[in-house]
């Protein structure tokens, strides 16, 4: 696997986000659309958990006695919540200056979380029974062997949960124009032409033997921000088991 996985990083990506650690935990910084970005995301992962796993949807541990591992964690804004959500969580990104800012953040917290820097290959083979990689697969080098590696990583009876950004007009005005023009997305964050649509998403996990099992769009307005539906036009957060 580590053969397969190692060329999924893209270092200038890696150097680009490694220069956004500091301020990752900003809500006011660059990574802001990040932060109004993650409420919507946890209310479509929370379902997604207590869905499979028949959960207690009124508890406050979910993930109790679970170990789930977010690939392109960043400074971790996913990770913690998974950790309070009950998981034993792993957090792996590329730049290595994420991983000591989320460390750093998590145990001002009181949090326990092992960060690891790197790729997908950093697991080592672990497996693990949620797997997340929210708006990272537009950013890696090579699609395909990182939803391999993403599947290879979950567990029998395991999910995995992804996000990014649809390849269409809609995400090229939203995200380049506007967001990086105003300076709301710091520029060169994105490349339009590296967006994988839903059904080139589907293929990949397909491929890697990964069984689609729900597919929701993530939509913004001014007034409402981020709201959860059926228009995949933005963006879209897929759920998927082993077949």
């Amino acid at each position: 696997m580590a053969n397969a996985t190692s060329a999924t990083i893209d270092p200038r990506e890696a150097e680009h986000f490694g220069r956004l650690a500091a301020d990752w935990w900003n809500p006011r910084g660059s990574s802001a659309m990040l932060h109004r970005l993650n409420p919507p995301r946890l209310a479509y992962l929370r379902a997604a958990i207590d869905g499979h796993w028949h959960g207690d949807r009124s508890g406050f541990a979910p993930l109790a006695g679970k170990r789930a591992l977010d690939v392109g964690c960043g400074a971790g804004l996913l990770a913690e919540p998974l950790a309070r959500l009950g998981a034993a969580v792993t957090g792996v990104d590329a730049a290595p200056e994420n991983i000591g800012a989320a460390r750093a953040h998590a145990a001002a917290s009181g949090l326990k979380i092992e960060y690891r820097a790197g790729g997908i290959e950093a697991i080592a083979g672990a497996r693990f029974d949620l797997v997340t990689s929210m708006e990272v697969l537009e950013h890696v080098a090579d699609p395909a062997a990182f939803v391999r590696g993403l599947a290879g990583a979950v567990a029998e009876g395991g999910l995995l949960v992804l996000s990014t950004p649809n390849r269409t007009p809609l995400s090229r005005i939203a995200l380049i124009t506007l967001g990086e023009g105003s300076g709301a997305i710091p520029r060169g964050t994105h490349d339009w032409n590296r967006f994988v649509t839903p059904e080139e998403t589907e293929a990949l996990l397909a491929d890697a033997g990964m069984r689609v099992t729900d597919l929701r769009g993530l939509s913004f307005s001014p007034s409402r921000g981020f709201t959860l539906g059926k228009d995949t036009s933005l963006d879209y957060l897929v759920t998927a088991v082993p077949a």
